[in-house]
């Protein structure tokens, strides 16, 4: 009640519709409809967002969002992708996404909904979440460096820590990985990324920060 709201419809003929059935409330301000693709397109300044996010872009914008800040979000997924977003160390799933949304904000599933609550009916089963941002864990020196290093490692996902940095040659300079590599434990550069803790990615990118 009081809030305004600001909708973001890809589809004309969508934009259309909800400007006619919502015509009063954008007369009074209380709602804007911007067209546009919510992977391109400026987010206003907000602070809760829901979301039936297109399955097909839902790590390019969840990305955008935790880059906007937000206090919390609630936003269907595909479950599937969902499951990745809290995928632990170790387990099946883990992957780029997994470490960097649980680095930035915690993630808790409130409820599944089956392809029969659509119409027409998707082939997979849908999760809606709540996301809720926080600061790193663990101090970062770069918060660029730490992205690059997540985002390089699983890149290369089945070699060691060692040989991932070592690969990552188009992205970080020869010199900063060699000292890097000369700086961390000799168990964690034999370890591989989906193994690897928050803490231990936040150790590895503060050492390529020089830190």
């Amino acid at each position: 009640r009081g809030a305004r709201v600001v909708a973001i419809e890809i589809d004309p003929a969508l934009v259309d519709e909800l400007e006619f059935l919502f015509a009063d409330e954008i007369a009074k301000g209380s709602l804007e409809i911007i067209p546009g693709d919510a992977t391109k397109v400026d987010f206003p300044p907000f602070d809760i967002a829901v979301a039936n996010l297109p399955y097909s872009a839902s790590s390019e914008i969840t990305f955008r969002l935790l880059e906007s800040g937000f206090e919390v979000a609630v936003l269907m997924y595909q479950k599937e992708f969902a499951r990745r977003m809290i995928a632990q160390p170790g387990t099946r799933g883990v992957g780029r996404l997994s470490v960097m949304v649980q680095t930035y904000a915690s993630v808790k599933p409130l409820l599944e909904l089956s392809p029969n609550a659509f119409r027409p009916k998707p082939q997979v089963r849908s999760w809606v979440v709540r996301i809720t941002p926080h600061e790193p864990p663990y101090p970062l020196a770069d918060r660029r460096i730490y992205a690059d290093v997540v985002r390089v490692l699983f890149s290369y996902r089945r070699k060691t820590i060692r040989k991932g940095l070592r690969s990552g040659k188009n992205t970080f300079e020869a010199t900063a990985v060699e000292q890097a590599i000369a700086d961390l434990p000799d168990d964690l550069l034999r370890q591989r990324p989906e193994n690897l803790s928050l803490e231990e990615f936040a150790l590895i990118a503060n050492r390529m920060s020089g830190c």
